[in-house]
């Protein structure tokens, strides 16, 4: 069966066939990439909630930075303070933490 003029089939060689490549159409489903997916994962959410104790911590010991972020201690902004406070009282469980998700992270994953 030969195609008429202006039709376009599953025709690799051809401009407009076969899979499509680059802009994903209206109807094709949109794939994402792998380091996408590793902000859903466990070790992902493991390594931002580490990150952001230890940050929140840091905040606390500098000055400006304590009465600018901290000084909220109820309320989205509470949620640094609450990390802050996690951050300095559990130190020694934080930085073991720290050294062994490094550690999965660079020989293990």
């Amino acid at each position: 069966m030969t195609r008429g003029r202006g039709e376009r089939g599953n025709d690799p060689g051809r401009p407009g066939g076969g899979k499509a490549r680059g802009r994903p159409g209206p109807l094709q489903p949109v794939t994402l990439c792998s380091p996408c997916l590793a902000a859903y994962s466990l070790d992902g959410v493991l390594v931002f909630g580490l990150l952001f104790v230890c940050t929140c911590a840091y905040f606390r010991k500098v000055p400006r930075l304590k009465a600018w972020l901290l000084s909220e201690k109820r309320g989205v902004w509470g949620v640094f303070y609450k990390a802050a406070v996690i951050g300095t009282r559990l130190h020694a469980a934080v930085a073991i933490s720290c050294i062994v998700m490094a550690f999965y992270v660079l020989f293990i994953k």
